[in-house]
């Protein structure tokens, strides 16, 4: 591809160089540039790609796009602009012929519910014969093939890859959580989002946007971008201040929720350790559905796919097929298998609304003790942390405060924060830092009746400690303890 198709539409301040040159990839790391690449330098937290400019070169950069004035030989062609990973959105996009353009892309964004709402979009999807593909915390998804997360949303130009080899399989559909990262370092800028959805916000993230208000306002931008429909939680207090906001564009906006009036509503729900039911009502009909994972925020997740899936035509019993035959994510509200009298579940709840909502929904049907283990994760929004006590030691029988990602943080000081909160409390509980121990000392104090929850990790497969990552699945290890105390 010539270079002037690649930079249409581009900002340029300056530029110097051929634009007939002949161009075969896109790089913003160095070590990743080939021959007759274009390099795009982006300033981050961390580093500055300004300064792999020679290494880019020497391994063949045609073309380096910068913000910064630099010196390079007259061979090199330099493009100048005001955001490298702007630039690097719109240079993506046009290598790979703007993919989204050509497929329905739904973007999920808010703190809580993203990934099984997506993976509950593209099941009613598959199940109705949509060729779908989902890009999200857990996995990138391309029909049957499934590439590892890097990123919730990934950067720019492997997004536009991802959507240019989904339009080769010929994918129809593209369901991606959009993180408020990815909205606010313009990651998504330029993905043709039909479909928007709001789940809801908690404070998360604060040490990445300051306060609540940013947080809401990066969240905000995905429902500019979208021309079909934006679909909304107005029963969260930000939704509906969304709803109000947006309700002017020319993109339709339908509403959810279940104690706010909205056009989609779930009523009568009864929920239990097997799952929920529920009556559900839109303008065009109603029905009773029943879902296999328990808990209110298990009926909002359904209420957002059902959104989707309604501004998409499709009826009534299809919704419900697709919905009755769900069994959920990996890490979300998992029990863990083969534990005989045993009740443990593995949950992803890193938040204190997520971590909230898991207790609630336990306490809805337990008959015993709840005992949960968690930690909050290091190099992260710290004031999380005291709220998470607070709110485990306020909906639990008995705590153990552990170790999560403690990162480059001293693992010790974190659980010292998290026991501020849960200090508040009556609660009785115990700080381990080992893990795996304190998931051993959850195990042993329950019986029968009781539900252990370990929460934060879920899906994960790792702990990263220091500058370690370590092999840690919280479920094989519940397993492993519990073959270990029946041995």
């Amino acid at each position: 591809m010539k270079l002037i198709d690649v930079i249409k539409d581009l900002d340029i301040i300056h530029f110097i160089g051929d634009k007939t040159k002949e161009i075969h990839g896109i790089a913003y790391d160095s070590r990743k540039v080939d021959q007759d690449y274009i390099f795009v330098c982006i300033e981050g937290l961390k580093t500055d790609g300004h300064q792999y400019i020679p290494q880019a070169i020497e391994k063949g950069a045609a073309v380096i796009v910068v913000e910064k004035d630099v010196e390079v030989g007259p061979e090199t062609i330099v493009i100048k602009v005001e955001s490298g990973r702007k630039a690097l959105s719109k240079l993506g996009a046009n290598f790979y012929g703007n993919p989204s353009n050509d497929m329905r892309i739904i973007g999920v964004t808010g703190t809580n519910g993203k990934t099984t709402t997506t993976h509950l979009i593209k099941d009613i999807l598959e199940k109705n014969h949509v060729n779908s593909g989902l890009i999200g915390t857990l996995s990138y998804k391309i029909l049957d093939k499934e590439y590892t997360a890097s990123n919730t949303t990934p950067e720019s130009l492997e997004l536009h890859r991802l959507f240019h080899e989904m339009k080769m399989n010929a994918v129809d559909t593209c369901t991606m959580e959009v993180s408020s990262h990815s909205l606010e370092l313009g990651r998504v800028a330029d993905v043709a989002f039909q479909i928007g959805v709001f789940t809801n916000l908690t404070p998360d993230h604060m040490d990445f946007h300051g306060n609540t208000e940013s947080y809401k306002r990066a969240k905000t931008k995905l429902f500019y971008q979208t021309t079909m429909a934006n679909i909304i939680n107005v029963d969260d207090t930000y939704g509906k201040e969304i709803a109000e906001e947006i309700k002017g564009l020319k993109t339709q906006l339908l509403t959810y929720g279940v104690n706010e009036q909205a056009d989609i509503y779930a009523k009568n729900i009864q929920t239990s350790p097997k799952g929920t039911e529920f009556t559900l009502v839109t303008p065009l009909f109603s029905g009773d559905v029943k879902i296999k994972t328990p808990g209110m925020f298990s009926v909002y997740n359904a209420l957002a796919a059902i959104g989707v899936c309604y501004v998409l035509n499709f009826s009534f019993d299809q919704i419900k097929d697709g919905l009755e035959s769900f069994y959920g994510v990996s890490g979300r509200f998992e029990l863990v298998p083969d534990i005989g009298d045993h009740t443990i579940v593995v949950d992803y709840a890193h938040t204190p609304d997520a971590l909230e909502n898991v207790l609630r929904t336990i306490k809805g049907f337990a008959t015993g003790r709840i005992i949960t283990v968690f930690g909050c994760g290091g190099d992260r929004d710290k004031t999380k942390r005291p709220m998470m006590g607070e709110i485990a030691g306020n909906l639990s029988d008995y705590c153990v405060i552990t170790s999560d990602n403690p990162r480059t943080e001293e693992p010790q000081s974190i659980l010292n924060d998290i026991e501020i909160g849960i200090k508040r409390t009556n609660c009785k509980y115990k700080m381990i830092l080992d893990r795996k121990e304190a998931i051993r000392e959850a195990i042993r104090k329950s019986e029968k009746s009781d539900i252990v929850l370990i929460a934060g990790k879920g899906h994960e497969t790792y702990q990263i400690i220091g500058n370690r990552t370590i092999d840690f699945d919280d479920k094989k290890i519940a397993q492993e303890i519990l073959r270990e105390e029946i041995e």
